[in-house]
């Protein structure tokens, strides 16, 4: 325990009391003649005999009531020499810890930093006697949690990257953080009269290439590489590492260390070969960037990062082919996550130096659990850079087909076989390779000229790319067997979860390939969704462990959302709802209703935004898509199912405040074209209209007249600018609108009234001006749809269109040979 060899070297010393002469003050036992040996051997309630128990009991008394630091010392001395810290109990241990307190070792690192000489003892000893008691109070959680621990962690990593040189540095006043991560806090000795200062860590981002020389260069027979001819005491880097750990394992304790510059801290003591930084920073390091605070530590200290990530990636290329096998777990810990540094040169640089040493690895004949680790760094350089630089096309066919192969071997496994965690971390980096690599086969499998092929994978044949789509097309049956083995008591796995989000990728992607099957699995697919939707429990636990795969998740939060499932699949609803047979098993599973309360839960969130902050999501674009492929399809569907009632009402709400919404255009379009397609279906009524549905039209034709602007002189209309930047996503839907349009005038006569309310006619012939012409023909054949439409379901209307025409010229007429013919009859 650091407490026995710190009291150790308090009893050496000859400027603190002895055992002896505390004993002497405070009418305790004399150690050397009532030792552990003196006692009676029956065990007490925390293993101490009761003649133990009493003298411990007074040397706590003492330790409580101590005058000055030299009592508390030998105090601790006393006790130590009593019992090993192994026969005392927690709430003992948690006693001793709060008599000692934390002002005694941060006063020793305080007075070793300030270089006093009133304690009679040089700096090095003070660091060591306090860094050995901050140690062991640390390993009590709650005095590993104490703001005055805390505030001595600069210190601490002063030593640690610095080694025996941290009396250089400049102080600075002790837990002070920096301004924008920790309030100041200030330490005072106990009768409150001195504020303690601590130096200052140091911030620079560049490191010395010199201070330390190559390990060739400092090797020697009588022991390891040094990089540095002066080392720091190894159990004084223990004690401050063991510190470090303790308040990492804290709730809130890796980001304490954010915010107190462990990170470059760590790093640098890393690049400077400092004593234990391997054995112990490193792994600390990696732990910390593991965890939720990876973007952040990226964000805040990537030059640091870089540097260390750059001599990781030396190391690699330098290390021996067993030393290489080892190195591929550890490295995913120390990449940036996906994104974030894609389009620095530094990372690219080290990238394509990391892909060197591992495609050797790749094309190697290696045991299953060698080969693990290789595909998981595999699977992160990919998610990093892309395929630009992991090597010529035979090595990118070779390494999707190793995935693939590893797909099919751990999934076709006879049903009910566990899958042991290293299994399923391997898996997870294979299904990410598989999904590198499918979205360009798939959209090239088809292509029948070569000359037009478009890929990232550089070279890559069209022979090579139908191989590709091949291995995948097996890979993903084992995945379609596997999850048609999956019960909803597994749908909390996040394994489930990981695997699901594969096949999903894969039928975004390619939904013609495995077509029975896929339709087979669409009940498990719906419902586990579903399942997840309405409240599955995997949330933050589904966080931590694909943050353990190195899977990027963008919640600030740190956990997945609950409809995460749900967004997976839309893309392959879209697509299967527009074929007869699987659009058929997706009715009966009620799947229609789900995308409803999807896309209510949606707006609930998205109409809460600023104008500023509303950006569109583009799961609420899909779904529309998939429900308008419903609507087309399922005419008697729609008018029966009580979904589509909610839904429209929703609509209802939600056109009217989007229209004012700049940024959520395209979710506007899509909404406006959902809503009118289905407002072709309702039959006409008697009845008095509702406001909600004379609100969303009239909120549509504002809408849809929103998209042109008029044309100088007799040029034709312009997109406007509003629209112009989204035409090719929007320009479809408002075609589509204006089509609807039509029908909802066929079918709701009173729509009429509404447009001569809003002189929408009028508005449509000023921007058509005399040239009578939108841009392109399809829009020019949409508008003339809904004109003809509103021209013969009301003379009233007829009779304007006509007066408009002859003020905008014969033009319009020209234009519009349907109407013309309409108007002359």
């Amino acid at each position: 325990m650091p407490v026995y060899r710190l009291a150790l070297k308090m009893a050496e010393d000859g400027s603190y009391l002895n055992p002896e002469e505390i004993s002497s003050q405070h009418n305790l036992p004399n150690m050397d003649q009532n030792g552990a040996d003196g006692f009676s051997s029956a065990p007490g309630s925390c293993g101490l005999s009761a003649s133990q128990s009493e003298v411990l009991e007074r040397c706590l008394h003492t330790l409580a009531h101590a005058k000055n630091d030299s009592h508390t010392l030998a105090a601790l001395l006393l006790i130590t020499r009593l019992c090993p810290a192994g026969q005392l109990d927690n709430v003992t241990l948690h006693r001793i810890f709060e008599a000692v307190g934390l002002n005694l070792p941060a006063r020793l690192l305080v007075t070793a930093f300030r270089g006093s000489d009133s304690s009679g003892l040089p700096p090095e000893e003070l660091i060591s006697l306090g860094t050995a008691l901050l140690a062991a109070l640390s390993t009590d959680s709650q005095m590993a949690a104490h703001p005055q621990l805390l505030s001595t962690i600069p210190l601490i990593l002063n030593i640690l990257e610095n080694g025996p040189n941290w009396t250089d540095t400049q102080p600075q006043t002790l837990g002070e953080e920096s301004e924008k991560d920790s309030p100041s806090q200030t330490m005072h000795t106990n009768d409150g009269g001195l504020t303690a200062t601590i130096p200052q860590t140091n911030q620079s981002s560049s490191l010395d290439k010199e201070a330390c020389t190559d390990s060739s260069k400092t090797s020697n027979a009588d022991g390891p590489d040094q990089a540095c001819t002066s080392r720091l005491d190894e159990a004084l880097a223990h004690d401050c590492y063991q510190v470090l750990n303790a308040v990492c394992g804290l709730p809130q304790g890796k980001e304490q260390l954010l915010t107190r510059s462990v990170v470059p801290a760590l790093c640098r003591a890393i690049l400077k070969k400092q004593t234990l930084s391997f054995e112990k920073g490193l792994p600390l390091l990696g732990h910390l960037l593991s965890s939720n605070i990876r973007e952040r530590a990226w964000t805040r200290h990537s030059s640091d990062l870089l540097s260390l990530l750059g001599s990781v990636s030396q190391n690699f290329s330098r290390a021996s082919d067993h030393d290489k096998l080892a190195m591929c777990s550890q490295i995913p810990q120390f990449l940036p996550p996906p994104g974030a540094e894609s389009e620095n040169q530094e990372i690219m640089e080290i990238v394509a130096n990391l892909w060197a040493p591992l495609r050797p690895l790749v094309q190697s004949k290696l045991s299953k659990e060698q080969l693990g680790p290789v595909l998981v760094l595999s699977a992160c350089l990919l998610d990093l850079h892309g395929w630009d630089s992991v090597g010529s096309p035979k090595f990118c066919c070779l390494l999707v087909n190793r995935a693939c192969v590893e797909v099919r071997m751990g999934l076709e496994e006879p049903p009910g076989t566990e899958l042991s965690p290293q299994l399923q971390h391997t898996l997870t980096a294979c299904y990410r390779i598989m999904e590198a690599a499918m979205e360009q086969a798939c959209s090239q499998g088809v292509v029948p000229n070569p000359a037009q092929l478009q890929t990232a994978i550089t070279g890559l044949s069209l022979k090579q790319s139908r191989q590709i789509l091949g291995v995948l097309e097996e890979a993903f049956s084992a995945v379609i067997y596997y999850l048609k083995q999956a019960d909803q008591s597994h749908h909390d796995d996040p394994f489930l979860f990981a695997t699901f989000r594969s096949l999903c990728a894969w039928l975004a992607e390619e939904t013609s390939c495995l077509k029975e099957d896929v339709i087979g699995l669409l009940p498990f697919l719906i419902g586990y969704a579903k399942y997840h939707f309405m409240g599955g429990r995997i949330g933050k636990g589904l966080a931590d462990w694909m943050s353990n795969m190195s899977i990027n998740n963008s919640s600030q939060d740190g956990t997945w959302p609950s409809e995460a499932a749900l967004r997976y699949l839309l893309p392959a609803l879209c697509h299967l709802s527009a074929e007869d047979g699987p659009r058929n098993v997706l009715l009966s599973l009620d799947t229609p209703s789900l995308l409803v309360d999807f896309l209510s839960k949606g707006w609930g969130s998205t109409k809460g935004q600023s104008q500023k902050k509303g950006t569109g999501d583009p799961s609420m674009e899909t779904t529309c898509s998939a429900l308008l492929n419903f609507v087309i399809t399922e005419p008697e569907r729609v008018r029966s199912d009580p979904c589509f009632v909610a839904l429209e009402t929703m609509l209802s709400e939600a056109l009217p405040v989007l229209i004012h919404k700049p940024r959520l255009l395209v979710l506007a379009a899509n909404y406006c074209t959902l809503g009118l397609m289905i407002g072709r279906l309702k039959p006409a009524s008697s009845d008095p209209v509702e406001p909600g549905q004379r609100r969303f039209f009239s909120s549509a034709l504002s809408f849809l007249l929103s998209a042109m602007q008029a044309g100088q002189a007799s040029n034709p209309a312009r997109i406007s600018a509003l629209w112009e930047e989204h035409w090719e996503e929007a320009g479809e839907l408002w075609r589509l609108s204006l089509q609807a349009l039509g029908g909802c005038v066929r079918a709701q006569p009173w729509i009429t009234s509404l447009i001569r309310e809003e002189v929408w006619l009028q508005s449509i012939f000023t921007l058509l001006g005399s040239s009578g012409k939108l841009p392109d023909q399809q829009s020019q054949d949409a508008l003339e749809e809904v004109l003809c439409a509103i021209a013969k379901q009301s003379p009233v209307c007829r009779h304007d269109i006509s007066v408009l025409l002859k003020t905008a010229g014969c033009g319009s007429l020209q234009c519009m040979p349907q109407l013309s013919r309409i108007l002359v009859d």
